[in-house]
């Protein structure tokens, strides 16, 4: 077994990034671009810019301090930084806009933020009186005070790091069980809720994930390809601090977006350990570059966020040697609570089986447990499931169970073999004259028309069912028609799971992590079809 830093459970993630860093201290950690960080790099960067959180702006232990970066190698040093001087990391997405950003500092109460130069437009326009230190990754100083608020103190990180090396770091070390990230929901079903993740939360998922992944990790020297951003907690937890404990090296991807850049990476590096949601790994399915590329014959390509497709997943395979294995968790559960076993070969359809130290049950509407292979309200225990809701006790009430099992809203089904299988959403399941519509096993049917890139459907209110399926559609071929999508449905589906409106658009709209926004097409279609059968 090849040397590793197990995270130790009566410990902080401050102790443990210590034990990573001086371990591993030779090694690279991180590359960006052309630019490669060692281990001891990153921890010494972090301790000055910690002192300057500190001693200079004033960083007191449990102050919540806001990261806004997309992936890049000063992403991982402000973390180490802000959690070593006992602050609480508020992940905010760099692309959020003025009011979005709005509402989460507001929230997480964050005078603090760590930015760079293109999320400054969307501070000031947010009008957030209480912001009073903005430090600027990638503008001059001059240049990042011309775009803030005169009240604003303003500096760079490269000042910040270089002044911080003469400044005292005095303060105690972060307890297991006090905050470490304020990790905001994504906000696809409605408004966004601050998750309280703690420093014991995030290391018990990482001994959970690194136990499962032990075949693979313990094996061989890890190369990994982060293009999720870190600021979501799949990226953060799996890529960023889990792969930490055995000395990986971490290809950082700034913009997932950028397909040929990304691909370009991939071939410059041995890349064997890759994370991914559906939509990423179908854009990469079928970019010509990536089926040039001669992959490890150990690739492990994880899957979550989102249901694999069995089509997106049969692809990669064809260029890969391998399925994508799928994991499920959620930001309020660190987030990992089950995983693919990494030597199943099979595309099963399964998000794998509970992670150790994890209690799963599926439970109806009236708390009780269903039978094996019924469907029914995932819920879970573990050491890995947040402390509660930033501040929103009702909201924290209503998300537990009198058992202390946290409500996923998913509904979900378990084999025999304690395979757990998720079906849908909750919240977009939809009833078509008191039948249920899981939306997943609508698109799953669709995405095997060899004209559709992406589809997606959601429910629409109709006076004669109750509800309508709404499929939306993007196509691969342009001259893929309604009646072809029609067709396929009537042949794999039963008469009520067929959509009513069938309807194409140019693109989906997606969260940054490439989950596609359901709320926008119901809204979409609430503003534009009423009760029509039509294309568009």
């Amino acid at each position: 077994m090849r040397t590793a830093v197990v995270p130790n459970s009566a410990a902080s993630l401050v102790a443990f990034l210590a034990d990573g860093s001086r371990t591993f201290a030779d090694q690279p950690a991180y590359i960006e671009g052309e630019t490669v960080t060692t281990y001891a790099e990153f921890w010494d960067r972090s301790a000055a810019l910690s002192g300057f959180l500190h001693a200079r702006v004033g960083v007191k232990r449990g102050d919540r301090v806001a990261l806004m970066l997309p992936n890049v190698t000063a992403f991982p040093i402000c973390t180490a930084a802000i959690l070593r001087a006992g602050a609480v990391q508020v992940n905010v997405n760099p692309f959020y806009t003025a009011r979005e950003l709005r509402h989460q500092l507001e929230d997480a109460e964050a005078h603090v933020v760590i930015a760079n130069a293109a999320s400054l437009p969307a501070l000031t326009a947010s009008g957030l009186t209480g912001l009073a230190s903005v430090i600027v990754a990638d503008l001059p100083a001059t240049a990042a005070r011309a775009q803030l608020p005169e009240h604003v103190a303003v500096y760079t990180l490269e000042d910040a790091m270089t002044a911080g090396l003469a400044l005292p770091r005095d303060w105690q070390e972060p307890e297991p069980q006090d905050l470490a990230f304020l990790q905001y929901t994504g906000g696809t079903t409605g408004v966004s809720k601050g998750a309280m993740l703690t420093h014991a939360n995030i290391v018990a998922n990482m001994r959970q994930l690194l136990t499962v992944g032990s075949s693979h990790f313990g094996v061989y020297p890890i190369t990994l390809m982060t293009a999720l951003p870190l600021y979501h907690i799949f990226a953060l937890t799996v890529n960023m601090l889990s792969m930490l404990a055995i000395g990986a090296c971490n290809v950082l991807i700034p913009d997932p977006r950028d397909l040929d850049g990304l691909v370009a990476q991939w071939a410059r590096h041995r890349i064997n350990f890759f994370t991914g949601v559906n939509t990423l790994c179908n854009s990469l399915g079928n970019h010509p570059g990536f089926a040039a590329i001669s992959f490890a014959p150990e690739l492990l390509a994880l899957g979550g966020g989102a249901a694999v497709q069995k089509v997106v997943s049969e692809r990669w395979r064809e260029l890969t040697g391998r399925h994508i294995l799928e994991g499920y968790g959620l930001s309020e559960t660190s987030p990992i609570l089950t995983c693919t076993p990494f030597a199943e070969e099979r595309f099963l359809g399964s998000i794998g089986r509970a992670v150790p130290e994890t209690d799963l049950v599926i439970r109806d509407e009236e708390g009780c447990e269903v039978p094996t292979g019924e469907v029914g309200e995932l819920c879970a225990r573990g050491p890995q499931v947040m402390q509660g809701y930033w501040r929103r006790p009702t909201a924290t009430a209503a998300a537990m169970t009198p058992d202390d099992f946290f409500r996923t809203g998913d509904m979900a089904r378990c084999d025999a073999d304690q395979r757990y299988y998720i079906v849908d959403r909750q919240k977009d399941m939809i009833l078509v004259s008191g039948f249920n519509v899981y939306p997943n096993e609508v698109e799953a049917v669709v995405a095997e028309v060899a004209g559709v890139a992406e589809c997606a459907c959601v429910g629409a209110s109709d006076p004669s069912s109750g509800e309508a399926v709404v499929l939306y559609v993007v196509r691969r071929d342009e001259t893929l028609d309604e009646a072809q999508v029609r067709a396929h449905c009537r042949r794999h589906l039963a008469g009520y799971k067929i959509p009513r409106h069938i309807l194409f658009i140019p693109e989906m709209p997606k969260t940054s992590v490439g989950k596609i926004l359901r709320r926008e097409l119901r809204d979409l279609f609430a503003g534009t079809h009423r009760g029509e059968t039509t294309t568009a």
